[in-house]
């Protein structure tokens, strides 16, 4: 790896958790609060910015998206999957947990909690619009948040970007075919064509303008990118806040009526969350990965790349979906269960490096 690689990483690794990102539910919730009162006492204004879309495209969520994701993005380190080589089972894990057990699994857990066991206490309109948006955050394994919680492990900082750097890459194609896949398997209609827009306008695009900021940026030097990066970090955090104002906005009439529905949706999120986590976690044991490179292998399996799922779930279903609220529900519920995954591998380390030895 280069040296600038090197360099990040071991930044990466010993770098704070930032105030927004410890505080990220409290800012949800309060979302949730004003983007409710705002809706209700201006519905006039709400329905105005929904009806700014072009080709089922809204524009000032589209922006919104774009300055969300475009940050994350800029962490990413393509040249990170030189690295893969040097921890095969450990990326073989994560792929294996990422794409052939997270998506599949929650498709079967929207279908066991939402449309069986807690369909009388749901909306029956929206309950193929809840599936879906579970689907959605399911099928976007995470991206920038690993970093956090990586680090929180003390992680291997150069697994955590190759493994990054794999997803991310297979994301640009897998995303579409699993989501279509899936929503077909629940007997939910495809728009194929808003679904591969999606993925050009929010993972193809952002990633190459991602790119190519980050090899300008690099040309300067490092100090110059550090700087870069924290000028414009809030920046993402400030966009997610703002899209999910909006969100709110047009929820608010639903979550006014069933307030249960964000609990509701949040369980087989949890679910998800501690199954996948736990099942990567003990499959890096039993291949004898070190305890550094299995704690950031069970947490991107655990997170998702919650920014893509909001604007995927947007983008295909509108503001005032089901699968709208399911992504958010999602954003909400991430930090405090991340870290509390964060503090179960920390405290198993002994259990974990004992399995090794033997």
């Amino acid at each position: 790896m280069s040296a600038q690689c090197e360099v990040n990483g071991k930044r990466a690794a010993g770098a704070p958790l930032s105030f927004f990102e410890r505080y990220l539910t409290a800012w949800v919730a309060l979302c949730i609060v004003v983007g409710i009162v705002l809706g209700q006492a201006l519905p006039g204004v709400f329905k105005t910015i929904g009806a700014m879309e072009i080709a089922k495209v809204n524009l000032p969520v589209g922006l919104l998206i774009w300055v969300m994701i475009i940050p994350m993005l800029l962490k990413i380190d393509f040249g990170a999957l030189s690295q893969v080589r040097a921890h095969v089972k450990g990326i073989g894990v994560t792929l294996f947990v990422n794409w052939l057990v997270k998506p599949f699994s929650m498709a079967l857990l929207g279908w066991i909690f939402v449309r069986h066991l807690f369909a009388p206490m749901l909306p029956a309109a929206q309950i193929d619009s809840y599936i879906a948006g579970l689907i959605l955050l399911a099928a976007a394994p995470c991206t920038a948040m690993v970093f956090v919680w990586s680090r929180l492990t003390d992680g291997d900082p150069y697994f955590t970007l190759s493994q990054v750097a794999m997803n991310d890459l297979i994301m640009v194609f897998a995303f579409a075919p699993v989501v279509g896949l899936l929503l077909g398997v629940s007997s939910i209609t495809v728009p194929w064509d808003t679904l591969i827009t999606s993925v050009i306008l929010y993972i193809v695009i952002p990633v190459l303008i991602a790119q190519a900021l980050r090899r300008f940026l690099l040309s300067k030097g490092q100090d110059a990118f550090d700087a870069t990066m924290t000028k414009i970090q809030p920046w993402s955090i400030g966009a997610l806040l703002l899209t999910l104002v909006l969100l709110f906005a047009f929820q608010g009439d639903a979550i006014i009526k069933q307030p249960l529905v964000i609990a509701l949706l949040a369980i087989p999120i949890l679910i998800q969350v501690f199954f996948n986590s736990a099942l990567a976690y003990w499959l890096n044991r039993k291949v004898g990965e070190k305890h550094s490179v299995a704690c950031p292998s069970a947490l991107i399996g655990a997170s998702n790349f919650f920014e893509l799922a909001v604007a995927a779930a947007i983008s295909l279903f509108g503001f005032e979906s089901g699968a709208a609220l399911a992504t958010v529900v999602g954003v909400l519920i991430e930090v405090p269960v991340m870290l509390l995954v964060v503090k179960v591998v920390n405290a198993t380390q002994p259990w974990y490096e004992a399995g090794n030895r033997a």
